[in-house]
């Protein structure tokens, strides 16, 4: 597997484990914006995952540590950090599931 490829996994999850983060704890902000986001970033999620299968494994294992960046990067909202659970609250199937929003 390819370090880049690996690379741009871990980005596109980050950014989807942020925005899924941003549309749970700020309900009142919510936008087409966000929704659009994760969308692409999905996609693109999906794509690497259809060109290299082995990366499937590799997201699993990388889940953990890309919700811990989501959840600093998540501070854009003006929230406090304390304010996002420590340990991951998605699912690896939520994270892919383009129908998936949180509560």
């Amino acid at each position: 597997m390819a370090k880049n490829e690996k690379h741009a996994l871990e980005s596109n999850l980050e950014v989807v484990l942020m925005h899924l983060l941003k549309y749970k704890y700020q309900p009142p902000r919510r936008s087409r914006s966000w929704l659009l986001t994760l969308r692409e970033h999905r996609l693109r999620l999906h794509r690497s995952l259809r060109d290299s299968p082995s990366l499937r494994p590799y997201l699993l294992q990388v889940l953990s540590a890309c919700y811990s960046n989501a959840r600093k990067l998540a501070d854009e909202t003006g929230l406090s950090l304390a304010k996002f659970p420590e340990l991951p609250i998605f699912t690896p199937e939520q994270v892919l599931d383009e129908d998936f929003l949180p509560d």
